[in-house]
């Protein structure tokens, strides 16, 4: 099996639950749930468009440091607090990955870890392994 590449981001949920930012093998990444939390403080309260722009920037940050671009994106999962939100976060999905146009899901679930959050992302990668 090739390497696998176990990146952290010091959010502060990783060493607490024991994940990894982004995991990469080969030429394959997968992000955790990524959300608009910088710092250990949720960002932009109430707004889901800026938190889902956070989230994701979060999450290309991650694929980037482990040598993928936002052109190798090519499946994204929304999760959402609010139906309501749908179409803020499809917005904000649209601006970072109408070019690229991955699989993308998007579902509404219960609640996340923090009352702030309004939404929650997973991206994953695969890059051309010609060099």
């Amino acid at each position: 099996m090739a390497d696998v590449q176990r990146l952290g981001s010091g959010g502060p949920w990783e060493d607490a639950v024991g994940y990894s930012r982004v995991v990469a093998v080969g030429d394959q990444a997968w992000t955790a749930g990524c959300t608009a939390t910088v710092d250990g403080r949720v960002q932009h309260e109430g707004d889901a468009y800026r938190q889902a722009l956070v989230a994701f920037g979060v999450a290309l940050d991650a694929l980037v440091r482990a040598g993928f671009t936002p052109a190798d994106v090519v499946r994204t999962r929304m999760f959402l607090k609010h139906a309501g939100d749908a179409d803020a976060v499809g917005r904000a999905h649209a601006e970072l990955f109408g070019a690229v146009r991955p699989a993308a899901t998007m579902v509404v679930v219960a609640g996340l870890v923090d009352p702030r959050m309004l939404v929650e992302v997973e991206v994953d990668a695969v890059r051309d392994p010609s060099p």
